[in-house]
């Protein structure tokens, strides 16, 4: 069976961090490109980063300097390091595995922000 589970998420105060976990079962990791996205209450799911198999990455705007996607094949484990967290960056983050043919989604993981 193919499945992603998040981990790592909670509440924090503003300037706090996190590290984000996802492990995937049942896919050739290294073929995946990995992702993480996020949706906030009453807006649209957003693309945060995502990171290639072979290390290429790219992030939304409004976490750059502040976030670090990283992957390691040999856990089939991808990470999202969250830091200098903002009460904007409240949302449900959800992990992502892509590639010809299959789309795959974590059930989530609850980050909220706030003093």
């Amino acid at each position: 069976q193919v499945q992603l589970v998040e981990s790592g998420g909670g509440l924090v105060q503003p300037g706090g961090s996190l590290r984000l976990s996802c492990a995937a079962s049942g896919i050739s990791f290294s073929d995946y490109v990995m992702g993480w996205y996020r949706q906030a209450p009453g807006k649209q799911r957003e693309l945060v980063a995502y990171i290639t198999g072979g290390g290429r990455t790219n992030y939304l705007d409004s976490v750059k300097g502040r976030f670090t996607i990283s992957r390691d094949n040999a856990k089939n484990t991808v990470y999202l390091q969250v830091n200098s967290l903002k009460p904007e960056d409240t949302a449900v983050y959800y992990c992502n595995a892509r590639r010809y043919g299959d789309n795959v989604w974590g059930q989530g993981t609850q980050v909220t922000v706030t003093s």
